[in-house]
Formats: C-alpha cells, structure tokens, sequence
C-alpha cells in the first residue's frame, strides 16, 4: 500500500484524431496511483457531452448536465486507462468532478 489516492490520481487527456468528416477526439482517463484500493464512481465535469458517434455508455455516460460517469462507476484499477473516441464538431472540456477513494 502506497498511501491514499486522490483527485491528483485521476489523469484526464484528450487530443483530436486526424479524420476528415465531423471531428474526433481520444480521450484517456487513467489512475495513476499506487494504492491497492481503486477508485470508483469515476465522475468528470462534462457540460452537455454528446458525441455524433456512439460512445459505450458501459464506458463513458453523461447522467445529467455536466455530469459524466466512467466506467460504469467500477473501480479503475492499478495502471488502467479507459480509453474512448466521440466525434463532434468541438472538444468538450471534460475535468475531474468525484470520486470514491478508500
């Protein structure tokens, strides 16, 4: 055991994806700590995300205005990275809102 994990844990990127047509985004979300208690219920500052193409909601799923949870709000393990793509025609600014931490 490592210490707790907190928000600074919780490393959130994006970058566009070179496609022609509506813009696409990746974004990664990854926990970069060393504890052996995952955090859970995963949830970023979202605004009114949307995405042209499908996003798997088991993944990434805006419950309300500005509020997005991730991973189903399972625990991100050890090293894990989520990764998803959405298209639209600007980037949105997702941020860390909350999380469950042991």
């Amino acid at each position: 055991m490592h210490g707790r994990c907190s928000n600074r844990d919780i490393s959130i990127s994006q970058s566009k994806d070179s496609t022609a047509g509506i813009p696409q985004y990746i974004v990664q979300i990854a926990n970069t700590c060393l504890s052996e208690c995952a955090p859970s219920e995963i949830r970023l500052h979202c605004g009114w995300f949307a995405s042209a193409k499908i996003v798997n909601p088991r993944i990434f799923k805006r419950m309300f205005y500005d509020d997005c949870l991730v991973n189903g709000g399972k625990p991100l393990n050890i090293s894990e990275t989520i990764r998803f793509t959405y298209s639209n025609s600007f980037m949105y600014p997702l941020r860390f809102k909350s999380a469950k931490f042991c």
